[in-house]
């Protein structure tokens, strides 16, 4: 972590001795957007805080998994479909779920099903693309969320 704040300071001090003015405007796009980001960040941080502290670590680590793979991966996969989250939130949370013990499958399924797949999100998007359309968009999302997780299962030897 150390290095990349500095690799990130030195290429910031390059840009900035390059051009004093983009680097200045670019900071302050970045501060602006960062301002915007910041409440739902820690909003879901507290979210996740509470949930975290409510249920007992086993409990958390059992249900997304730990004991029984396809269980875990299944009722990930619907909670990552029915929450909407940005990849600013989600590997955070994901990071917290594997020092709990959570498999990396199951977190694949998790991230990949609450990044691509929208079954909140859907009469917006039936709005904007048609019901045909927007099913076919979320049930491709969910099989290519389940692609990933099982490629990520035999990867990590977690599967066979």
């Amino acid at each position: 972590m150390k290095l990349l704040i500095l690799i990130t300071v030195i290429a910031l001090l390059a840009s900035f001795i390059s051009d004093r003015h983009k680097t200045g405007r670019a900071l302050i796009v970045a501060w602006t957007r960062l301002k915007h980001i910041a409440p739902a960040f820690f909003i879901m941080l507290i979210f996740i805080s509470i949930i975290l502290t409510v249920f007992p670590e086993n409990m958390i680590s059992n249900l997304l998994g730990k004991h029984d793979l396809f269980l875990g991966v299944t009722f990930a996969s619907m909670i990552g479909s029915l929450v909407l989250m940005p990849g600013f939130i989600a590997f955070p949370l994901c990071g917290i779920l594997l020092r709990q013990g959570v498999p990396y499958t199951t977190l694949s399924a998790l991230t990949t099903t609450m990044m691509m797949v929208g079954i909140l999100t859907f009469p917006l998007e039936q709005s904007y693309f048609g019901t045909r359309t927007a099913v076919i968009r979320n049930t491709l999302c969910f099989l290519i969320a389940m692609i990933v997780a099982l490629l990520t299962g035999l990867f990590y030897g977690e599967i066979l």
